[in-house]
């Protein structure tokens, strides 16, 4: 009998399925099965894709429908009658889907689940876990203790607290929606835009910081930003003292965890763990980082599937979602990079997370001035905004100063500055950083693509951005990547 793991009814809605072995089975979005970006639920075509993982026995809910209801009555949102019961919550979102065998139905607090995502998962035995993010049912900011008993399960003690609405998360939204992106969607946007902006110019925006130890804020931000607060700033300039105040705060939510004298392994998760420009810093305050490639709430589907798991999940790779059978196609990648410097891929499993990590990739040759231009045209992105570099993970030191902490980034979480940012342009920010992404001896079919591309070139990197335009969700299947090639010139290859 498997485990399903669901997080649904806010955004992104995602499942997982685990076995009764610690094995995950599935992990996939919804958003790639409905072509609707960052759907809140659960669709047609997966639960179809679930119901190959039948008898499913148990299923497990991100969070706690009565708490989350009780918070968004309190926040002035009303109450959503029919998700006040747990079944209620899982039958609107998956009916009567593998509804003959379910016999268990579990919830688990929001943080938890997050936090479970990320221990259950990492190699660590004892780890502090830190979860920050928008909003859960209260808590916008946690800080665990995480180990394992006598018995393999998994225990947690919650060791410090910050509710609603005081959070770094709403508050990066809220600078998010005060430039003109979309909120819970466009964060990562906003952290490009930073590095063109000037923090110091953002005074005005360091005065809702009421108090930096405790993370409260002098207003609630659910709603947005006053805009007396933004004065006169440019775009820019608000992104660069939005990531300046959020690193900050960040900082001094990592030097509480570090004080509680826990463990010198940390486990990072929450939406705002996705802020890879902030991550570099977390190398100063714990030894060893393990930050799950799907922090926000979708990997809390796998959280939550942990959580009534109890033990220790088997962890290999992101590669979790829907399967386009066939060997990794290296020869035919290499015979269009070398032709037309960009193409297509869509092979294997897709990626489980909100990045591309060579399964649904557009890749390109990272060296060409032109490059960066191309893609972000077939893209339709912004011109300003760069490409994240996949590289051999031997090589990466030769190429990138790593911030402490990161040996590697294999799932794109942390920036680091190029050696060489004149050789590769279009896999560098104006502030001469990159999100690197390090590939390790693992078999896997971008390993294979890059021994084969360095043995040609001399270049132990690619360029790699996610196989979708703005707007849009990730090439899910050869379907989705038939239309890719057909609307916008570009070889896909399966």
């Amino acid at each position: 009998m498997n485990i399903l793991g669901i997080s649904a009814g806010f955004h992104d809605a995602a499942a997982t399925v685990i076995d009764q072995q610690g094995n995950i089975l599935f992990a996939g979005h919804s958003e790639r099965y409905s072509k609707v970006k960052n759907d809140a639920e659960f669709c047609a075509p997966l639960i179809c894709e679930l119901e190959q993982f039948n008898p499913i026995d148990t299923v497990a809910y991100y969070e706690r429908p009565v708490m989350k209801q009780l918070r968004q009555w309190y926040a002035g949102q009303g109450i959503e009658w029919n998700k006040l019961s747990l079944r209620g919550a899982v039958h609107d979102q998956i009916g009567h889907a593998c509804w003959q065998d379910l016999k268990h139905y579990k919830s688990y607090n929001h943080h938890l689940s997050h936090a479970a995502a990320g221990f259950q998962t990492s190699p660590y035995d004892r780890a502090t876990v830190v979860v920050i993010d928008a909003i859960g049912e209260f808590e916008t900011i946690t800080i665990w203790g995480a180990g394992y008993d006598k018995l393999g399960h998994a225990t947690y003690k919650k060791l410090w607290q910050q509710n609603y609405p005081h959070s770094i998360g709403l508050f990066y939204s809220a600078a998010t929606g005060s430039v003109g992106l979309r909120p819970l969607d466009e964060e990562y946007i906003l952290m490009g835009m930073a590095a063109y902006g000037n923090a110091t110019q953002a005074v005005g925006m360091q005065t809702l910081v009421k108090d930096s130890d405790r993370i409260e804020f002098r207003e609630n931000l659910h709603t947005g930003i006053d805009r007396k607060y933004l004065q006169e700033l440019s775009d820019y300039d608000i992104a660069a003292g939005a990531q300046d105040i959020a690193e900050q705060l960040i900082n001094s939510v990592m030097r509480r965890a570090r004080d509680f004298n826990f463990s010198t392994n940390l486990v990072y998760m929450g939406g705002v763990a996705l802020n890879c420009s902030a991550n570099r810093n977390l190398g100063k305050y714990f030894d060893n980082i393990w930050i799950m490639p799907c922090p926000s709430d979708a990997g809390s589907s796998l959280g939550a599937a942990a959580l009534a798991y109890r033990k220790q999940i088997h962890w290999t790779n992101a590669y979790l979602g829907h399967d386009i059978p066939g060997d990794y196609p290296v020869s035919d990648l290499m015979a269009s990079l070398l032709r037309d410097k960009i193409v297509g891929v869509a092979s294997g499993r897709a990626e489980f997370g909100p990045r591309a990590l060579g399964n649904r990739s557009l890749l390109a040759d990272p060296r060409g001035p032109d490059i960066k231009d191309r893609v972000n045209k077939i893209k339709r992105r912004q011109q300003f905004r760069p490409f994240a570099p996949v590289i051999l993970e031997e090589h990466v030191d030769m190429y990138f100063d790593m911030p402490v902490g990161f040996p590697d980034s294999r799932y794109m979480q942390v920036i680091a500055r190029c050696r060489h940012p004149h050789i590769f342009p279009a896999i560098v920010h104006y502030d001469n950083t990159s999100r690197v992404q390090t590939v390790p001896d693992d078999g896997s079919g971008i390993r294979q693509l890059l021994e084969a591309w360095y043995k040609a070139t001399g270049c132990p990197m690619l360029l790699n951005t996610s196989l979708n335009i703005r707007g849009e969700p990730m090439v899910n299947d050869r379907t989705d990547a038939d239309r890719f090639e057909t609307l916008y010139g570009v070889t896909v290859i399966s």
